[in-house]
């Protein structure tokens, strides 16, 4: 089966979830998340995850604990 069958499929199950009671939209969602693993596309846990800030390129001098006065 093809990517774009599991992306289908994991939309079904988002529509479905919409109209169904809380139960059965929390099973729908996953299942859903589990189409998106199979097409290769990212699960809802990893789109909500914040990316964190880059490290700078250079870090600043620090005469800290050389053991020389500056």
């Amino acid at each position: 089966m093809d990517s774009d069958y599991y992306r289908q499929q994991a939309l079904r199950a988002r529509d479905l979830a919409e109209k169904a009671d809380e139960f059965t939209r929390k099973r729908l969602l996953a299942l859903a998340d589990r189409y998106d693993a199979k097409a290769g596309g990212p699960s809802r846990a990893s789109r909500m995850i914040e990316r964190p800030v880059p490290l700078p390129r250079e870090w600043p001098v620090s005469t800290r604990g050389l053991g020389s006065e500056i």
